[in-house]
C-alpha cells in the first residue's frame, strides 16, 4: 500500500484578524490560527492598521507597514509568538 504525498504549499493566501485571533489560509488550503496577544504590535493596532497587511517574502510572509510587523508562515507553523521586545529603562 503507497502513501500519497501531497506537496505542501506555505505561500500565503488569505489574512484574517480579529479581536482575538491571526488566521492565515495558506495555497495548500490549511489555516494557521494564532492568538493575536501573541503579537503586541498586532493587537495594540487599530483595525484599519491590522487590516492593512501584504504578503512579502515570495509569499512566505505577511508585512504590516503601519505597525512595522513582519510575520512568516514559517514562524507561525512552529507556533513561535514575536519576539519580546524589552522595555527601554530611564536613566
Amino acid at each position: 500500500m503507497g502513501i500519497l504525498a501531497l506537496a505542501a504549499d506555505e505561500r500565503v493566501a488569505e489574512v484574517d484578524i480579529n479581536d482575538d485571533t491571526l488566521s492565515v489560509r495558506l495555497m495548500d488550503g490549511r489555516t494557521i490560527s494564532a492568538p493575536l496577544v501573541w503579537f503586541p504590535r498586532l493587537s495594540h493596532a487599530t483595525p484599519e492598521q491590522r487590516n492593512n497587511w501584504r504578503i512579502i517574502g515570495g509569499g512566505y510572509g505577511i508585512h504590516w507597514e503601519d505597525v512595522d510587523e513582519d510575520i512568516s508562515t514559517e514562524g507561525l507553523l512552529r507556533g513561535a509568538p514575536a519576539p519580546h521586545q524589552p522595555v527601554a529603562k530611564a536613566s
